[in-house]
Formats: C-alpha cells, structure tokens, sequence
C-alpha cells in the first residue's frame, strides 16, 4: 500500500513516499515537500495502472549503455547500414546524449539537438538521418523497460526539398559512354538501359545474362564498407528480372567474347581484374567523362537509373513496368520519384467528358413520333 511519512533524520527531505512496484517490491523516494509527494504517488500509482510503470533505477541508464545495447542488436542488418548507423551515432548523436540518462531526455532537448545539428551546417538530410537512429535507440529503451513512452516521437523534423534528378537522352547517353574510358561505355549503356543499380552491376555475374532472351537476373549486390567490397541481397531483399533491349545485348555479347571467367565471372571489373568498386570508377572515369561529354557536372552515376525510368516511361511505360524494371518495392515509390515524368492526361479527360456529354445530347430523350 503506498503511504507518505515524515521522517526527522533528513530535515533537507522530510517526506518519504512509499509504494510497491508492480513486481511487489518496496520502493521508496523523498521529497522536499509533502505536495511533492502526493504528486509523485498518484503519477506512479497511474502508471501501474496503465501498463506504463518503469523501474527510475533503469530509467538512470546512460544513453551511451543503451545505444550500444542497440546498435548490438542490429547484427542482422546489411553491413551497409550498420556502418552508415555507426557514423550516425558516433558523428552526430552521442556527442549530445552519451552522458545523458535516458529518462532525463524530453522532445525539447531533441528538438534542441535537431537545431543544433542544422545550425553546425548538416544538412537537413542528414539530421532527419540521424534523428531516425535516436529514435530507435529510444525505441530499444522502450523495449527494454527502461522508458514508458518515445520523446523522440512527434518532433519536427526539417524539410528536406526535392532533389531535381539529372535524365540524360538517348544521344547523351551515347555521348557520354564515347567519352569514358574504354571499356566501361558497356558500363554506361547497361545501367541506363537496365536500370540496374551500381551495387547490382558490380555484383552481376555472367551466368545471370540471357542475351539471347533479353534478360538478366539481378540477385545481388555489392557495396563499399569503410574499404572494404561486401556482397549480399539487394536493396530489397528481393531477386528480380530486368529486360534488355536488343541492341544492348549485341554490345555485352560482343564485350564478354573477349573477357575471361566463364559464367561465374563477374561482367564488369576493375581496369586490373579485380572486383569493380563504384567509388573508384565515378572519381577516376565516370565524372572524367562527364566534363569532357560537356554534361551537367552534378550527374552522378546513380542518375543513369533515373536515365532508364525516364527513358521507360518517355516510351509508354506504365508505372508497373517501371517498378518491376527498377525493382522498386511498390508502385507508390515509382510515382513518389517519378510521376512528374508521365504524361498529363487532365486535358485529354476534360476532352472525353465533353465527348461523352455530346453524345448524351444528342440521343433522343423520348419514344419517336411519326408525324401525320
């Protein structure tokens, strides 16, 4: 039973709260005042009511405990994001909460971090990024019984404006694999034609090419890790097939005729023979190529996948056919990206309701009569 007594050995905190936590055992905590007190009785007696009570002794947890608590815990992601997580943390978010107890945190001072972060110059991007990982953490502390409720959650975050993507034509396209160092103009072509995400084409191997056929099976992908190339599934975790024109599979038919490894060989490497590393290949031939093509300097490897959706939908592609081709995990992502690319058909409806109102005008409204 909770009670409040006065107590005479600590005239600095004469009140003495006494209650039993849900698990029976007797807790006590003093205050000041007996007001104080009553409050604190009522707050904890509510909060075993509704499921919410936290034992303060967790609740005094150093934020730098549970997040690497977390960031254990994410053993089964991909390298990739526990090395981007990793960076998170430790450039942004323990700098400002490792010291901190995690009850001690309030959406106030996350906000105050989130200013912080933008006033140092990181971009909005970024902070939203690094936002999510201490949300998580502090997800993982609700988890763990150590706080009763997120204050991460409702806090504005900055607005991040649309980034305009660079879509090549055809012709620039062509341009642009001319002016790069041989033989990575294959390169070029396939990503702008496949799709295919640069960590897809580092990983596609011979055996998963049906020129014959127009296909190729993407089922993996490889990434730069602090240095190192790792492989694994692909950003969706998802195997998927693209479709190759014909005229891109005559160009790899004729490239692979002369490169060994058979159908476990990889079909792009680096100029050496080794595994292709993306970082590698963009400073030192891609972005090269760019200037000398006389191209947007901001082009980006990674626009050659926006190149092939705009490509794609300049042809009639519908927004399936697009998801499917850039392996997208749902359509709404396909037209979140990219639906300024498909056509207005506003005019072309407003014309069809005019047509369909014509036609209700000009059948007779009633039975016909013949005249006398």
């Amino acid at each position: 039973m909770a009670s409040i007594e006065r107590r005479a050995d600590r005239p600095s905190l004469p009140w003495r709260a006494r209650y039993r936590d849900p698990a029976g055992r007797q807790r006590s905590k003093s205050f000041a005042r007996k007001v104080d007190a009553e409050r604190f009785l009522t707050e904890i007696e509510a909060a075993k009511l509704a499921g919410r009570y936290i034992d303060p002794r967790l609740g005094r947890t150093r934020f730098a405990v549970l997040a690497e608590r977390w960031y254990t815990s994410t053993a089964a992601l991909k390298p990739s994001t526990r090395h981007q997580y990793r960076r998170l943390l430790d450039d942004h978010v323990m700098p400002m909460f490792a010291g901190a107890q995690v009850a001690a945190l309030d959406r106030l001072a996350v906000a105050e971090w989130l200013a912080a972060l933008l006033g140092r110059g990181v971009s909005p991007t970024r902070a939203r990024d690094a936002y999510r990982v201490l949300r998580l953490v502090l997800e993982a502390g609700i988890a763990g019984g150590l706080l009763a409720v997120n204050p991460a959650t409702g806090v504005r975050l900055p607005r991040v404006g649309p980034r305009e993507g660079c879509f090549l034509t055809a012709a620039e396209v062509d341009r642009l694999a001319q002016a790069i160092r041989a033989p990575y103009g294959v390169l070029v072509h396939t990503a702008a034609y496949s799709g295919m995400r640069a960590g897809e084409l580092a990983a596609l191997r011979v055996g998963r090419l049906d020129l014959l056929g127009g296909r190729a099976e993407v089922v993996e992908s490889s990434t730069e890790v602090a240095g190192k190339l790792v492989s694994g599934p692909t950003k969706t975790y998802a195997r998927r097939t693209v479709r190759l024109p014909r005229s891109l599979c005559e160009e790899l038919g004729a490239y692979l005729a002369h490169r060994p490894g058979g159908r476990d060989g990889l079909v792009f490497t680096m100029p050496t023979g080794g595994p292709l590393r993306q970082s590698m290949v963009s400073s030192r031939y891609f972005k090269p190529a760019v200037r000398a093509a006389g191209l947007d300097p901001r082009l980006r490897f990674h626009d050659l996948r926006h190149t092939c959706a705009s490509l794609l939908i300049a042809q009639g592609a519908t927004v399936k056919a697009v998801q499917a081709q850039l392996g997208h995990a749902s359509a709404t992502l396909t037209l979140d990206r990219y639906g300024h690319l498909f056509p207005d058909e506003l005019d072309h409806l407003s014309e069809r309701l005019d047509r369909a109102r014509a036609g209700v005008h000009a059948e007779p409204c009633g039975p016909l009569v013949a005249p006398r």
